[in-house]
């Protein structure tokens, strides 16, 4: 039997195009094309597919649509298959697709698919219950892991992490202590550990925490989007 698809794209050209590969493929039917996540949500309430062929960001939200849908069809229906074509290799977005196991599952760069053929045997993979990933995915992967593990906040204690939050709001060390109800003392003393385990022991007060500060915020920037993909 024909695996049914799906396909989501906002983009009109691409999404015809594709639809067009998959229709001159003799084991797949495309069962429906839409433009917008409520118009996928929609198609797989009604088609049931076999597998899904979705863009990263769509419409209505413009953020992650596809990687929200795949998350919310997983649920629902266990057995449908994703795959994402995607123009980012960004390592957040592959996480969040594959965050709940990687069966059915495929992540691809629309940029290095050189052949219909290329797409086509992704869906026959994801149908069968296996997983594609671009290896230029995998490589975005396994770097941001890495930097992860070579940041030096993962040095930092429970308590360093909270001080350092506040720190990064810009409160004094007074401030500071009466919000944590610890004292004035500890917070001095958890704030020079701080800097020592960041690397700046030897700079004036005032640079240590605006250089602390960043490296908190630019931390929590990957952090924060992440979870916004992930919902």
């Amino acid at each position: 039997m024909a695996v049914r698809v799906v396909i989501a794209e906002d983009h009109l050209l691409v999404r015809e195009g594709m639809q067009r590969i998959l229709e001159a493929a003799h084991d797949v039917e495309v069962v429906a094309a839409v433009a917008d996540g409520d118009e996928l949500e929609a198609a797989i309430e009604r088609e049931r597919p076999d597998v899904v062929v979705t863009d990263v960001r769509m419409p209505p939200s413009g953020e992650a649509e596809g990687i929200r849908v795949a998350r919310d069809g997983r649920e629902r229906y266990p057995e449908m298959g994703v795959v994402v074509l995607s123009q980012y290799a960004d390592p957040a977005y592959a996480l969040a697709l594959f965050r709940d196991g990687s069966s059915r599952r495929g992540y691809l760069l629309k940029d290095r698919l050189t052949a219909p053929g290329e797409l086509v045997a992704a869906i026959a993979d994801v149908a069968g219950g296996g997983s594609v990933v671009d290896p230029v995915v995998v490589e975005a992967l396994v770097s941001s892991r890495l930097q992860a593990e070579a940041s030096p906040l993962r040095a930092l204690t429970t308590r360093e992490h909270e001080i350092l939050a506040e720190l990064a709001a810009g409160k004094s060390n007074a401030a500071i202590a009466r919000t944590l109800v610890i004292t004035r003392r500890s917070v001095e003393h958890h704030i020079t550990a701080i800097f020592a385990k960041l690397g700046l022991p030897d700079e004036t007060e005032v640079s240590r925490r605006v250089r602390a500060t960043l490296l908190y915020l630019a931390d929590r920037e990957g952090a924060t989007a992440q979870r916004a993909i992930e919902g």
